[in-house]
């Protein structure tokens, strides 16, 4: 029986020693932008993509070395949209992962200075990997590129703040969510699939990319429902944030047992998506660890 809790502790330690060693550069001139990158990305988070990353890329026969620096550059990415979205103009939050956001810590024009920073670095960090083959990384970077833009999670984000205030049906916001949170999971499954080169099959990369969508939508029902329903010391910011905000959810169509029991459903259809493949015992754990998390 797999210890997934175990596998994933194991994938964060590695990831996390990883981001410390891409994000070690300082400037005597202005360290304060270096201290808040690092701030924004080490000692916290759920590493989901890393995650996702690293351990698609081993079940297509690929090496770790290849997929860490795709896997620095998701992350960075990811963080440097949570510390944008946690300013006094777009969500307005004032803790993160249980400690103060970014814009609290070093002000606001840090913070916008701090996640430009890490955008850019994203790719930076794709394009330093010596163990892909240069075509790899040019679709990597296609892909970060895609999923992180204005047909991506940007678009989501657009979305959403079109939608503050406003009632929006199912349909519009499994769009929204689809690009604002979907996008990255899936970009970061199918980076892991391009650092293992030709060792992965295209059927298998089709099937990452069905599995992330499942998980995806999963991941943010059941941020809907902790949201209602979780520990703030837990779930490491504000409950209830969304109905402050008066934002329409999974929650505004569902009751919590209903919305489970979609996640559920989703979980099951991206396990579904594996079945077949060799070694996906550990990313089907990982979609029932998702399905179950409390933060």
């Amino acid at each position: 029986m797999i210890d997934i809790k175990s596998v994933i502790n194991s994938d964060a330690q590695l990831m996390e020693r990883t981001l410390e060693n891409y994000l070690s550069m300082t400037d005597d001139k202005y360290p304060v932008l270096f201290d808040a990158m690092r701030y924004g990305v080490l000692d916290g988070g759920k590493r989901v993509r890393p995650f996702l990353a690293i351990e698609f890329c081993r079940m297509a026969g690929g090496s770790d070395e290849a997929v860490l620096p795709f896997a620095v550059a998701i992350e960075c990415i990811h963080s440097y949209s949570l510390v944008h979205d946690d300013l006094p103009c777009m969500d307005n939050d004032e803790l993160r992962r249980g400690k103060p956001t970014n814009h609290v810590k070093f002000g606001e024009a840090n913070a916008l200075l701090c996640g430009d920073a890490l955008l850019t670095f994203a790719f930076e960090a794709a394009c330093s990997n010596k163990f892909a083959k240069s075509c790899d990384i040019v679709k990597a970077v296609k892909l970060l590129s895609e999923m992180s833009g204005a047909n991506g999670m940007i678009g989501g984000q657009q979305i959403d703040l079109l939608s503050e205030g406003k009632s929006i049906d199912m349909d519009t916001l499994k769009y929204l969510h689809a690009k604002k949170t979907g996008c990255l999971i899936r970009c970061a499954s199918l980076l892991g699939c391009i650092a293992a080169g030709e060792k992965c099959t295209p059927e298998l990369y089709e099937a990452a990319d069905k599995y992330a969508s499942g998980i995806g939508l999963t991941f943010q029902i059941i941020d809907d429902i902790l949201d209602v329903t979780g520990d703030e010391i837990i779930f490491g910011k504000p409950i209830g944030s969304d109905a402050e905000q008066n934002k329409t959810t999974f929650m505004s169509f569902m009751s919590v047992e209903e919305a489970y029991n979609e996640a559920k459903k989703l979980t099951e259809e991206a396990k579904a998506a594996l079945s077949g493949f060799a070694g996906s015992e550990i990313l089907c754990e990982f979609a029932d660890y998702l399905l179950n998390r409390n933060k």
